[in-house]
């Protein structure tokens, strides 16, 4: 497996995981945000500002790549 992945993967990859995620709980919040996200024909969210989100989130990741997720320090 490579260790980089584009933007557009790593969105269907988080797509992928919430949908999994979904299909463990049937969470009607998950299937709502899912519902959002999902690719019309243009292979862009239903939600813009789904990918919005999505692009923010990914330059902020960006810009500190060490970030610390560690739940301790989450709390």
């Amino acid at each position: 497996m490579k260790d980089q992945i584009s933007i557009k993967e790593g969105y269907k990859a988080m797509f992928l995981y919430l949908e999994h995620l979904y299909e463990m709980t049937g969470s009607d919040d998950l299937a709502g945000f899912l519902g959002s996200m999902s690719l019309l024909e243009d292979d862009m969210p239903v939600d813009d500002a789904v990918w919005s989100d999505w692009l923010e989130a990914v330059a902020k990741a960006r810009m500190n790549p060490n970030i610390d997720l560690n739940i301790e320090n989450q709390l």
